[in-house]
């Protein structure tokens, strides 16, 4: 009889996790945090990156498994620290779950714009609500902190065998700065403004991750007036393949000259049952042309068929659900990737674009 001791199970984990990076592949995980932002990036070399984490244990039902929700994909993926953590604004359902993940697994660096003293969108009668929200993430355990800076590259590892990796922070604070060789968008000429918004969504954290040819662009909240300067009047951001939808699909968000630019193939939509995938968004991923498939977290419950994607395209059906990831896994030369829905077993491989460095 094979007697299983502590010592045999760590070994089938590092060898599973060694495996699993040998793979040399690009892994990304949309965790289900019903309506917040989660998203998990575990590079060719096994570091992991995790962009924002739900709302906190304290919020009602669901919401309040943002954490787990997000250590069960980073178990799955094989990850067990979190190398670096990214924040890209102030708001609940983006940092809410920190704290609550710290207690689960180690975090490296925090990386965010810097924790404010105030109510994040400036309202001074919301102050002390805030200063209690925020509290548990301003004292989790970290590694280390730093604000993000427009132009930071991350210090990421490279693995033998895959195509080359960077992570850049594209713009934060409504700092989008072009780099050399960007071009004119020649399509600023149809751009539209909303009123000021004066909301800490206009200061999130813009990321582009490059892997090879493929690319793939992270936005936070970013309000509709910011995401014209992102791309106007010079693309910062460039053409994409994946298009993680700004604000979990609001109208506020998603301006058509932003994903018109982006030109993006795929686009995956961290939304709740009842938040996100709203009208003007959803006509608008409809009408840019080289968008092939639409991914969405949950069902919009709300709206019928024009407010969601085709079905099997969905990984939360229910309002009451098990809380399914999306997950897209980039080949190591990053010519080709796979999107799908482990839980489902549906997937949809796409060919990269051709980006010239």
């Amino acid at each position: 009889m094979k007697i299983i001791t502590a010592m045999n199970v760590a070994m089938a984990l590092t060898f599973a996790t060694a495996a699993l990076h040998a793979a040399g592949t690009l892994d990304i995980y949309w965790a289900d945090v019903e309506g917040g932002a989660g998203t998990l990036i575990v590079t060719p070399a096994g570091e992991s990156i995790l962009v924002d984490t739900g709302m906190p244990a304290s919020s009602p039902g669901k919401q309040g498994m943002c954490a787990e929700r997000i250590h069960a994909a980073a178990v799955a993926a094989g990850v067990s620290k979190i190398d670096f953590l990214v924040t890209t604004h102030f708001h609940l359902d983006h940092f809410g779950g920190a704290a609550d993940l710290a207690q689960l697994m180690p975090i490296g660096q925090v990386l965010d714009n810097g924790i404010p003293g105030h109510d994040s969108d400036g309202v001074a009668a919301n102050d002390a609500s805030f200063a209690k929200a925020i509290e548990p993430y301003r004292n989790f355990k970290a590694d280390g902190r730093a604000v993000i800076q427009a132009g930071q590259v991350f210090p990421l590892k490279q693995n033998k065998g895959s195509a080359l990796i960077t992570l850049t922070c594209i713009g934060a604070r409504k700092h989008f700065p072009a780099p050399p060789g960007a071009p004119f968008n020649a399509i600023c000429s149809d751009a539209t403004h909303h009123a000021v918004d004066t909301s800490d969504n206009a200061n999130s954290i813009v990321m582009l991750l490059k892997f090879g040819p493929f690319r793939f662009f992270i936005g936070g909240d970013l309000t509709w007036n910011m995401e014209g300067n992102l791309v106007c009047p010079y693309n910062v951001a460039g053409t994409v393949d994946v298009y993680q939808v700004d604000h979990h699909g609001l109208d506020l968000s998603n301006n058509p000259l932003l994903v018109r630019s982006l030109r993006p193939t795929v686009a995956v939509m961290s939304n709740g049952p009842r938040k996100g995938a709203m009208p003007e968004t959803m006509a608008t991923l409809r009408s840019v042309s080289s968008i092939q498939t639409i991914w969405q977290i949950h069902r919009n419950t709300v709206g019928g068929k024009d407010l969601n994607t085709e079905t099997n395209y969905i990984a939360n059906m229910p309002v009451n659900c098990d809380g399914n990831y999306i997950k897209c896994s980039v080949d190591p030369s990053g010519k080709s990737y796979t999107v799908s829905i482990p839980a489902s077993g549906v997937s949809k491989t796409y060919a990269s674009k051709v980006n010239l460095p």
